[in-house]
């Protein structure tokens, strides 16, 4: 078994759950709690959270870790 580990950025809109939902039901999981930053070039709130999944087989850099 190999754990997968991303990081999910978005503005802070609901496009940002969407996003976390989107991975939640694909078998990631919440990893830590969720980040906020305001990103000063564009004037906004940004979110982010990590999301681990444990999948079979070896570790690949060629993986696509959102088709997972």
């Amino acid at each position: 078994m190999t754990t997968l580990y991303r990081f999910l950025t978005e503005d802070d809109t609901s496009a940002f759950c969407h996003k976390v939902s989107a991975a939640l039901a694909k078998g990631w999981v919440l990893h830590g709690d969720p980040q906020y930053a305001f990103d000063h070039a564009n004037g906004v709130m940004r979110c982010g959270q990590a999301v681990t999944k444990e999948v079979a087989g070896d570790y690949n850099p060629d993986l696509k870790l959102g088709d997972q």
